[in-house]
C-alpha cells in the first residue's frame, strides 16, 4: 500500500480520546484514524445509495416535496388512505 503524510490539527481532548481507543485496540494512531476514514468513507457512500434509492422510488410514486411526504405520512397514521 503506498501512503502519503499530512498533518492535522485536531483538539487536544479529541487526541486523547484516539490514544485511548488506539491503545485499547492495540493500534497505533495512524492505524486508528485510517481505519476510521475508511468506514466512514463506506459508510457515507452506502447513504447516497440509500438516498438514491429513496429519490427513485418517491419519483415512482409521485412524490415531488416535503409536504408530499408529510401529507403521505399524515394520511397513513389517521387511517387515510393515500392514493
Amino acid at each position: 500500500m503506498q501512503t502519503q503524510t499530512f498533518n492535522i490539527a485536531l483538539p487536544k481532548e479529541l487526541v486523547k480520546k484516539v490514544d485511548k481507543q488506539a491503545k485499547k485496540e492495540y493500534r497505533n494512531r495512524s492505524e486508528l484514524i485510517r481505519e476510521s476514514l475508511r468506514i466512514y468513507l463506506q459508510d457515507m457512500e452506502n447513504w447516497e445509495k440509500i438516498f438514491a434509492a429513496g429519490k427513485k422510488a418517491g419519483k415512482k410514486a409521485g412524490i415531488k416535496s416535503e409536504e408530499d411526504v408529510n401529507r403521505i405520512v399524515y394520511e397513513y397514521r389517521h387511517g387515510r388512505k393515500s392514493r
